[in-house]
Parts: structure tokens; C-alpha cells; sequence
């Protein structure tokens, strides 16, 4: 089934992170709606790009794979330069590039909080300030946070300030370009079962894990489904799944009542986790 989109369907798509997790589940998604895609990522993805084209609606749709760091904005002017002289302007842009170290703040080196910040933060405003000439009016941008934007969780100072910063910056964004006709998206996914997530879970602090668990695990295909749907009616904050938008609805309107929760889990967590470490 086709998306609601508001408008026509885009006819060429720009991804950040697109070789993997949420922005791989996204271009095969948006290949079924007929778009030619561009997929960014820190290495070639040409596995993906056979994937796409196993998808697409039609056989004239064309997909191609450039390598190139958010964080290093030259670089990425050159490729989304690139990108435009083979496929086109995009029509709608999304960011899903990000990475995630989760330690309790005392453990975290300022190289890694640096490191974070660069990728997640820094990374979106290069990919927005390297896509926004090509963008025309009646565009789209769209950059990936997470629930981690809009709650906080144990562990999380890095990957939530990143997330914080980029839901801001969307914010600005979305009164700024609105003005030249172009629409702006921040999605605020809880935890997905990608391979990011996967990895993190191999490390993950038992209080982060805990506190996770209030809002779920999605599977990817659904909820880049429902992310998808909400960017086809041009909405812009996107929080896909009940549990997660419950959390964000708790946060905001009983604020107080939700930072109670939080620090039960966290606390009730926290001794386990000591009871655990007495025992080794």
C-alpha cells in the first residue's frame, strides 16, 4: 500500500546512513514508492543498491551508493554534489547517520562526548547545510533523533545532548525554511532492533537497559513504516509506536510524575545491579 503522501510522491531521495539499520529499511520502503535513491554512507553500500533494485516499481528508477563521513562537511558537500549531477536535487533529504557510546557520564572521555556530538549533532547540520541549495520549494528534510532527543535515560549524556541538539536544531530548521517552502521533519524513534542497537545491547549499563524498557523495542520494518507515513503528511515531530509516544506524552504534560518513575526504575535497577557486582 502506498504512503498518504501530502503532496506527490518524492521522485528522488537523498539518505544519510543508508547502508544499514533505519536508513536501509528506509530507501527499501521508499524504492516500492518509486524513487530514485541516493544512499551516503561511511562506506559503499553496494549490497543495499542490489536490494533497491530488486524493489523497485519501476525499471527506470536509479540507485546509487556514495561513501562520506557526516562529520566531515567538505567531503559531504562533494558527494551530495555528486550525488545531484546523477540523480537530480533531492525532493526529499533524510539524515539517519548517527552512533552511540553509552557510558555513566564520569566514564565517558571528552573525546568520546566530542566524538558523539560530532556524528549526531554536527553531522545533521552538515547534511542540512549541504543539501538545503539543492533543495527547492515544496522540499523535504528530515533528520533522524530518537526518544533520546526528547527524554533522558541513565548513561546517555553523549547520544541524548547529540539528540537534544538535533531536535533544536530541527526546530529553528522548520520556522526557517518553512519561509522559503520548504518542510522540515525530526523523527524521535524509541529503541529499534537494528544493528546499532544490537551492538549496544552487547554493553549496555543494566539502569539504561531498565529504563528502556518503559518504552519498548520496535522491529524496523513497522516503525520505519510509520516514520515514513508521518513524513508523507509532512508532519514534524514523528514518534512512531504507543509506548513511546506515551513516554514522551507523560514527560511533558506530568512531567513530575515521569521523572518519579524514571528514578524508581533507575534506583530499583541500580541496586540489582550492586547486589549483582557484591556477588562476583
Amino acid at each position: 500500500m502506498s504512503l498518504p503522501w501530502k503532496h506527490q510522491p518524492p521522485r528522488t531521495v537523498f539518505i544519510s546512513g543508508g547502508g544499514s539499520g533505519i536508513g536501509r529499511e528506509m530507501a527499501q520502503q521508499l524504492a516500492r514508492e518509486g524513487a530514485h535513491i541516493a544512499l551516503i554512507n561511511r562506506k559503499l553500500a553496494p549490497q543495499v543498491v542490489a536490494e533497491l533494485r530488486a524493489l523497485a516499481l519501476r525499471a527506470d528508477q536509479r540507485f546509487e551508493s556514495y561513501s562520506a563521513d557526516v562529520s566531515d562537511d567538505v567531503a559531504l558537500q562533494q558527494v551530495i554534489q555528486q550525488a545531484v549531477q546523477d540523480l537530480g536535487a533531492p525532493d526529499l533529504a533524510i539524515n539517519s547517520a548517527g552512533m552511540q557510546i553509552a557510558k555513566p557520564f564520569e566514564e565517558l572521555s571528552a573525546a568520546e562526548f566530542g566524538r558523539v556530538i560530532q556524528v549526531n549533532l554536527i553531522g545533521s547540520r552538515n547534511f542540512a547545510a549541504a543539501v538545503f541549495p539543492h533543495l527547492s520549494q515544496g522540499a523535504h528534510l528530515v533528520l533522524v533523533a530518537s526518544l533520546a532527543g526528547l527524554v533522558g535515560n541513565f548513561a546517555y549524556a553523549a547520544y541524548c545532548a547529540s539528540k537534544y541538539g538535533t531536535v533544536g536544531l530541527a526546530e529553528v530548521l522548520r520556522i526557517e525554511w518553512r519561509l522559503k517552502g520548504i518542510d522540515v521533519s525530526v523523527c524521535c524513534p524509541g529503541e529499534i532492533d537494528t544493528p546499532l542497537m544490537q551492538e549496544e545491547r552487547r554493553t549496555l549499563h543494566p539502569v539504561s537497559a531498565a529504563m528502556k524498557g518503559f518504552a519498548g523495542c520496535l522491529t524496523v520494518g513497522p516503525a520505519c513504516r510509520a516514520m515514513l507515513q508521518g513524513i508523507a503528511r509532512r508532519e514534524f515531530e514523528i514518534v512512531p509506536g504507543f509506548r513511546p509516544k506515551l513516554t514522551v506524552f507523560l514527560s511533558r504534560h506530568l512531567g513530575g510524575l515521569a521523572r518519579g518513575v524514571a528514578d524508581g526504575i533507575a534506583a530499583k535497577a541500580f541496586k540489582a545491579f550492586k547486589r549483582t557486582l557484591s556477588k562476583a
